[in-house]
């Protein structure tokens, strides 16, 4: 075994402090041995350089398009990989057949006992989008995935017992997705700067259950978050390489399904693949986040406009030219080609407009089906049922048989037109609500809020704020009145926004609308761009110790 210093390794936190937030005899301390830091440490020290450079390319790429000079196209360096038809990704693993419906959550206890009691076939477990990270969040969701993996994470509370109804063995497949590239773990320092929080989120979880994973006849598999460029798959595929020579598991047990959820990734699925293919099981469409990215990347172009966020769907010619090509490169490379996210939930008050939700999710699930996606996902347990009706027509556990005709060109996926779209007042209003909704609870420390009868993630606050800064850079002019897009004109409605919620917060005044509006007041007025609302917000969630411990000393 590698020795690994942990001299200049030091922990923020006061774990002697730590309130006992899963009611499980597994400890934050169970977690955070001596081994795992030193497992982690390496990870970190080995990849964390390749990692900063990579980022720091995405923003070379950002300059050249904002010169109007530069289109994304297909690479002209790894035209070998799309060209060569004999390279295949790994066989399917274990539990990762059937993957026709999949529901998504953050790893609180009670949550993932509710995914995996229902009827679906995987789980992916998320500490990235639909998780607030705060130490407590991130360090007692592996606590809780600890257990789950060893049939240990039954609790009860005054109003209801949690248990599972099947062995972990039997019950929907778990894959996790740890935080992207770009997010780093503040309460943990290592060499003087925040460790990876991809490292520590993968790395903890890795570590702890790799081997129980594949004792009960499953695997260590992972959702792949917002990467944009091939390197990035690679640097992944190395870090899972040296993990499983660390444990002494064999290579190609990790299996990885990437999101496509950024506009230049979609010019490289192939060759994100091809640098994962021995882990590689598939790519998934990341609607919502695929959409802010395409905001993001061609904020600076006037050609790219989107109107009002419901008038971006599917059937949008972008996104229809990315699902296609997605799911012709899955199927020809022998890999699943996962739908998007179903992010309604039960209007219980309103049988009428609760059907009107649940026949668009019917609608949705057809067209991905027909479109020939393996599988699709689902925000809560009640639509399972609409997705398993709609994927048992495959009549086989996948359809990676099919392969639909590509004829996608790189014109394609930047091709924004939508036909009769506008921007209205509604728009502003309604993407300030969302917005200021959304950063409000993950400042209070819950990544996934109901809005509006849908469960809403960092991506939908993402467009959000992406669309107000790109109406008011390019001065749009409002269909119903004809007023131009101002930065006084949003930072006038966002006022009055919070005003209105935080009068009918359920918290009173302990909200965090005026905090929120803060940060995002910046970004809606043209004064500046964050590349993401996670980063921006999140030393307002930093619980950091006094006095570090120094990990040398255990």
């Amino acid at each position: 075994m590698v020795k690994v210093s942990l001299e200049n390794v030091k922990l923020l936190v006061d774990l002697d402090k730590e309130p006992q937030f899963a009611p499980s005899e597994t400890t934050v301390e169970t977690i955070l041995t001596k081994d795992a830091f030193e497992f982690i440490v390496l990870l970190h020290r080995t990849f964390n350089n390749r990692r900063k450079q990579l980022l720091q390319n995405r923003q070379v790429v950002q300059k050249k398009l904002d010169s109007g000079d530069f289109q994304l196209d297909f690479l002209p360096e790894t035209a070998r990989i799309r060209e060569d038809p004999t390279w295949q990704g790994n066989i399917l693993a274990p539990g990762l057949i059937d993957r026709s419906t999949e529901i998504t959550g953050p790893p609180l206890r009670n949550m993932l006992v509710n995914a995996l009691n229902a009827d679906v076939t995987t789980y992916m477990t998320d500490f990235e989008d639909s998780s607030s990270p705060t130490w407590l969040n991130m360090i007692y969701g592996q606590v809780n995935l600890y257990d789950v993996v060893r049939d240990q994470v039954a609790f009860k509370t005054p109003r209801k017992e949690y248990k599972l109804n099947k062995p972990i063995s039997e019950s929907p497949t778990l894959i996790v997705r740890p935080r992207g590239w770009h997010m780093e773990e503040k309460h943990l320092y290592v060499d003087d700067e925040p460790i990876s929080a991809s490292i520590f989120d993968f790395g903890l979880y890795f570590y702890h259950n790799a081997h129980q994973l594949i004792k009960i006849g499953k695997g260590p598999y992972f959702y792949l978050p917002k990467m944009e460029h091939h390197l990035e798959a690679k640097l992944w595929n190395d870090v899972f390489n040296v993990s499983q020579d660390y444990l002494g598991i064999p290579r190609g047990t990790i299996r990885a399904t990437v999101l496509i959820e950024t506009l230049p990734a979609a010019f490289q699925m192939e060759e994100i693949i091809y640098q994962l293919r021995n882990h590689s099981s598939g790519l998934n469409c990341g609607r919502w986040d695929y959409i802010f990215s395409t905001i993001k990347r061609l904020r600076n172009l006037p050609g790219h406009v989107l109107p009002n966020r419901d008038q971006v769907t599917m059937t949008s010619p972008f996104m229809d030219a990315y699902v296609k090509r997605l799911i012709n490169t899955c199927h020809r490379r022998g890999v699943h080609a996962m739908g998007g996210m179903a992010a309604q939930i039960p209007i219980k008050t309103d049988p009428i407009a609760n059907e009107k939700a649940m026949t668009k999710v019917r609608n949705d699930k057809i067209r991905e089906l027909t479109n020939g996606h393996d599988g699709s996902w689902v925000a809560h347990p009640a639509l399972a049922a609409i997705c398993n009706e709609v994927f048992a027509n495959m009549g086989t556990r996948n359809q990676i048989h099919f392969v639909p005709e590509n004829k996608v060109t790189a014109q394609d996926l930047v091709n924004t037109e939508i036909e009769n779209g506008q921007v209205t007042t509604e728009g502003i209003i309604q993407n300030l609500d969302i917005g200021l909704q959304y950063m409000e609870a993950w400042l209070r420390g819950s990544g996934c809020v109901p809005i509006n009868s849908l469960m809403e993630d960092a991506a939908t606050a993402e467009v959000s704020r992406c669309q107000l800064h790109q109406w008011v850079k390019h001065k749009v002019v409002l269909k119903d009145t004809g007023e131009q897009v101002t930065p006084e004109l949003t930072a006038r409605i966002l006022r009055e926004q919070v005003d209105k919620l935080s009068q009918e917060s359920p918290v009173g005044s302990k909200n965090k609308f005026s905090l929120a509006a803060k940060y995002f007041l910046p970004e809606i007025t043209g004064e500046k761009f964050s590349e993401f609302l996670t980063t921006l917000l999140y030393d307002e969630i930093l619980t950091v110790k006094d006095f570090p411990i120094d990990l040398s000393k255990l």
